[in-house]
């Protein structure tokens, strides 16, 4: 779910808008490999992925944000489950410019975008360092993401691969 919370003073609005990562850090991280070794062999039968995403903003006391990018995905094949990551990736950004009624996108679209590289990068390597070939996310529209969510969509929005 993606939920907002801009309690901390908004920077001072008007002027050129503009977004600074002031800090990147995972705040929680956890694979499993419940099958291991069996599941590493080679198979014919691709793993049905599904992957679901959150993203959460809070104000902080110093006018800055902090936005977490929570990912999970689970590798299934016919035989049973491969693996299971989750990743909570988090960042502290600075806001400039922007006006409050326009900060929730910012803060749930925008900032994602920048922490989102990052993040798939620490689940690609966690995945080679479980045996597996790296996964690779694709790329997430988080426009999509936040409007589904705004719409109030009753399902979570979830990728297959």
């Amino acid at each position: 779910m993606s939920e907002i919370d801009t309690g901390a003073p908004v920077a001072a609005e008007g002027g050129e808008p503009g977004i600074r990562i002031l800090a990147q850090f995972i705040r929680d991280l956890s694979f499993e490999n419940p099958r291991a070794p069996d599941a590493l062999r080679p198979s014919q039968d691709q793993p049905q992925i599904d992957l679901n995403v959150e993203m959460n903003a809070r104000g902080r006391d110093d006018g800055l944000f902090e936005v977490d990018l929570k990912l999970s995905a689970r590798a299934n094949r016919s035989d049973g489950p491969l693996f299971v990551v989750e990743l909570l990736y988090g960042g502290v950004f600075q806001i400039t410019g922007v006006p409050t009624d326009e900060m929730e996108p910012v803060l749930l679209i925008e900032c994602p975008r920048y922490l989102f590289p990052f993040a798939r990068q620490v689940i690609a390597e966690v995945s080679s360092q479980g045996g597996f070939p790296p996964f690779l996310l694709d790329p997430i529209d988080f426009g999509g993401v936040y409007a589904a969510r705004k719409a109030g969509a009753v399902e979570p929005v979830v990728g297959h691969a």
